[in-house]
């Protein structure tokens, strides 16, 4: 039978050999914890404490501040040392509590519902008051997705288990050791948008995965769920080309997935919806990958949110000789860092370090105008084309040509023989045409 999948796409090296088989570990406590008060997109949270406050473990420190939001816990007990302006993942300062901790082990946890009984009211209230933001990446607050506008039918919940960037393996791991949170999560998400089907995407290389959904789902008699195999590709996790996958349906562009009745989440976002239900526990915990070859000993960690990286890495043995960079995400759509102080977030998937082996360093040249990158493109682009009406300043043509459709994964610029940054040009190119947009818009209103 031939496998699910979609158009274009790329077949980078996996390397997850080097994480897969290792259980997760919990990383013991730190010197120093740094909560951003933007883990989200939308509006960063106010904060609730001042310098000298003490907090303890899931305490609110910063509340919503509006419907697209999401509040921040305490991942420690501690006193508030100070409010400022601190490293971050995305490279830019974000304004943070710095907390340093104590001895104590106080947890102030809500309430536990049964999951079982647990309304889809009670749900949504619950995942807003826990903060839970997506997983897949965007860290979008998770609420908010559950409570689509009243126009928008939904058929399905899609869960993403594909994890097709190449090194991580945390999602992975949830499936294998957090087997019932991950169904439990997803029939919880289900009952929050009054949804009967559901459905989980798994690429063909997590077999044991497969095989471990499946058997819980056929011994608890669960017939409404799915597990649907996929062929290994990138960006096969990607929203657009799952839902092609797996349902033959396309979002079109500039729509959502909702615009086609479907819902798509994460499988560490359904464990953290089951965690906050069922337990009580706000979103105070990060199941990360620490991979590459430039580090001492890969591991999967359950790391507090707000622990630096710099404190992670030393965890893991410290990085090699060789190393040469460090990304926090995957090493197709993550940041590469310049400060290791910045900490890890509510959203963060895995923290590479690779070795000057496992970086190319090639020379740009011109445009061999192959058509390679159109040939991989999921979403049918012309990413040179779109690079160039940047480089010659023709954004409003970029936008015509779809610049602003570009989820930036990569392939292009992977598969690129000149070694053009296609996706910088892009992301330039659409931050401009963002800008034009915005213009326009004032213009109308005036």
């Amino acid at each position: 039978m031939k496998k699910k999948t979609f158009n274009g796409g790329i077949h980078p090296p996996e390397a997850k050999e080097l994480t897969m088989n290792l259980p997760f570990e919990l990383m013991p406590k730190v010197e120093k914890y740094l909560f951003p008060l933007s883990q989200h997109i939308g509006k960063p949270s106010k904060p609730l404490v001042k310098k000298g406050d003490e907090v303890k473990v899931g305490q609110l420190i910063g509340e919503s501040d509006g419907f697209v939001s999401a509040p921040i816990h305490s991942s420690i007990c501690g006193t508030v040392n100070s409010i400022s302006a601190e490293p971050n993942p995305g490279g830019f300062p974000k304004e943070s509590i710095i907390i340093n901790p104590n001895e104590k082990d106080e947890i102030e946890l809500m309430e536990s519902i049964k999951p079982e009984v647990a309304t889809p009211e009670q749900i949504v209230d619950r995942v807003r008051k826990a903060g839970i933001v997506g997983q897949g990446g965007a860290s979008f607050p998770t609420a908010v997705k559950l409570t689509p506008p009243k126009d928008k039918k939904i058929d399905l919940i899609l869960l993403n288990g594909c994890e097709c960037e190449p090194y991580l393996t945390r999602d992975y791991r949830l499936m294998l050791e957090n087997t019932v949170d991950v169904v439990e999560g997803l029939k919880l998400i289900m009952r929050a948008a009054n949804v009967k089907e559901g459905a989980i995407g798994i690429e063909d290389n997590k077999p044991e995965a497969i095989e471990k959904l499946n058997k819980y789902l056929n011994d608890n008699k669960i017939e409404n769920i799915k597990v649907y195999e996929l062929k290994t590709k990138y960006p096969q996790g990607a929203e657009k080309m799952l839902i092609k996958a797996i349902t033959g349906k396309e979002v079109p562009p500039g729509k959502l997935p909702l615009d086609v009745g479907i819902l798509v989440q994460n499988v560490g976002t359904a464990v953290s919806i089951y965690n906050a239900v069922a337990k009580g526990e706000p979103s105070i915990y990060a199941y990360l990958t620490v991979s590459g070859r430039g580090i001492k000993n890969p591991k999967n960690l359950i790391v507090r949110v707000g622990t630096p990286i710099k404190d992670v890495l030393e965890y893991c043995g410290g990085v090699t000789d060789d190393a040469a960079q460090v990304i926090v995400g995957g090493p197709m759509m993550g940041v590469a860092q310049y400060d290791f102080n910045a900490p890890i977030m509510k959203a963060t998937s895995g923290i590479l370090v690779l070795s000057s082996k496992e970086i190319i360093e090639a020379e740009e040249t011109n445009c061999l105008r192959c058509g390679k990158c159109v040939e991989v493109c999921p979403l049918n682009l012309m990413p040179t084309r779109l690079a160039q009406y940047t480089k010659f300043k023709r954004y409003e043509d970029a936008e015509r040509y779809g610049i602003t459709v570009c989820m930036e994964c990569g392939s292009c610029a992977y598969t690129c023989p000149a070694d053009i940054p296609l996706v910088q040009w892009i992301r330039l190119g659409k931050q401009k045409v963002f800008q034009l947009q915005r213009e326009r818009a004032m213009s109308e209103k005036k």
